[in-house]
């Protein structure tokens, strides 16, 4: 049995029509927001915030950023003080998981066997590292990055010397990659596509990331299939289709995620990669929400389906499912933002580029700071920027109003973004700013 926390709140201080408390199970960015944001919201009830590890709820991003560069200390950024929870009656039950659902009693069973009733039922169990699943996966120095146990373990089996290969050149990969590069690694990163990032960017930037890379001793092999990991105790070598075998100490497998839905799949849930969740994060169970990297949900900017994982939309989610469970409007939403720093040099995206969307570089590529917008139909969808803030502030705007741009003036870095607009009332006005980009909400 896990070890078990709890802290207590004192509820009797409260008063609400509702006999039992909301239940939140997970306590990651969008789980412990969904608690702040009742709390913000005049929530009277009690709050019951449900989580299997067993430290205070800590800051996810740092761990493959912060964490792993050789000065940085071992304890994580903290969500919250324990004195936030103390003073919002927020109780917690810590290094306990919730084993099932009881849909009809309104009830969650632990894996120590008690059980919570809830008044509504908030899941915000996030994602997991995809497994490797081939032969020798489970050796000795073959690891994933996804919590700070993982941080910590790995960042001891980055020393100078240590041969580290990477399974997936993601986020992830890379940050990892740069920082067994700071401490004298020899990093070999192995990727299935034909270059970096190829989920999240275009050519442009992942050309600059693996340029940047390699400048710092970094290797790449593109096309990548890997079979196995060899080794005795330990691993040894990475294996690919092509017969080849790359000497590793280290193996970290950087090949993405998958959401946490088991709990909600068998209760019968309605789920399809993600627990599927409305515009104010219901399921298909009335009385429980989803919030964060567990749900898939119709983007209210192109009608797609996704699952995003990223903080903003961890945090968005919480708070519209706080407003809907407190009878109140939600804030209005940004567009989505992800960022990731690799060797100092940071890229910031905002929107969510689709592959067919039309590029438009502004600035060199093979200098240290340049922007790649992406037009749909016309309009700003997406924005790249490295190391810069001119561009990416005001495309949010632009991409929050759906503005319609000229291409040829977008793809002037010396004309600002706001001067790239095509006003739709008269298309030969092109530097007219659209009216409702004052009203844009960043």
């Amino acid at each position: 049995m896990r070890e078990q926390t709890v802290i207590q709140g004192d509820m009797a201080r409260h008063s609400s029509a509702a006999t039992a408390p909301v239940v939140i199970v997970g306590a990651g960015h969008s789980g412990v927001a969904v608690a702040a944001g009742l709390r913000s919201r005049g929530w009277e009830g009690g709050i019951l915030l449900l989580e299997a590890e067993t430290e205070t709820p800590y800051e996810r991003p740092p761990l493959s950023k912060e964490l792993l560069k050789p000065d940085a200390p071992d304890e994580s950024a903290v969500l919250r003080k324990e004195k936030f929870y103390q003073d919002k009656n927020i109780d917690r039950v810590a290094g306990t998981a919730v084993e099932s659902i009881d849909r009809q009693g309104r009830t969650v069973l632990l894996s120590d066997g008690t059980s919570h009733t809830y008044h509504r039922l908030v899941i915000a169990t996030g994602s997991r590292a995809r497994d490797l699943t081939v032969p020798g996966a489970g050796l000795a120095g073959v690891q994933a990055l996804r919590t700070r146990e993982d941080a910590l373990q790995l960042k001891r089996l980055l020393v100078t010397g240590a041969r580290v290969a990477i399974i997936g050149a993601g986020y992830i990969g890379l940050e990892v990659a740069a920082a067994a590069a700071a401490k004298g690694c020899e990093v070999t990163v192995l990727e299935f596509q034909d270059r970096v990032m190829s989920r999240v960017t275009s050519e442009p930037v992942s050309r600059h990331f693996e340029k940047l890379h390699e400048a710092h001793g970094v290797r790449f092999v593109f096309g990548a299939a890997v079979t196995a990991i060899e080794g005795g105790r330990r691993a040894e070598g990475v294996v690919t289709a092509d017969g080849s075998v790359f000497p590793a100490d280290v193996v970290l497998a950087g090949i993405g995620v998958v959401p946490n839905q088991e709990l909600a799949a068998e209760a019968g849930l309605e789920c399809a990669d993600g627990i599927l969740v409305d515009d104010d994060g219901r399921t298909s169970d009335p009385a429980i929400y989803a919030t964060g990297d567990v749900t898939r949900f119709t983007s209210p900017v192109d009608g797609a389906s996704q699952r995003l994982e990223c903080i903003q939309n961890a945090q968005a989610q919480a708070d519209r499912v706080a407003a809907h469970i407190t009878g109140q409007p939600p804030a209005v939403p940004e567009i989505p933002w992800f960022w990731t720093v690799q060797h100092g040099v940071r890229l910031q995206t905002a929107g969510v580029r689709h592959p067919e969307d039309d590029v438009i570089v502004r600035g060199d590529p093979a200098g240290r700071s340049f922007s790649v917008t992406y037009l749909r139909d016309g309009r700003l969808a997406a924005v790249d920027t490295i190391a810069g803030l001119a561009d990416f502030r005001p495309a949010r705007k632009l991409i929050a109003t759906a503005a319609r741009m000229d291409p040829a003036l977008v793809a002037d870095r010396g004309v600002p973004l706001t001067d790239a607009i095509l006003d739709p009332s008269d298309p030969n006005d092109r530097h007219r700013t659209d009216p409702a980009l004052a009203a844009a909400h960043i």
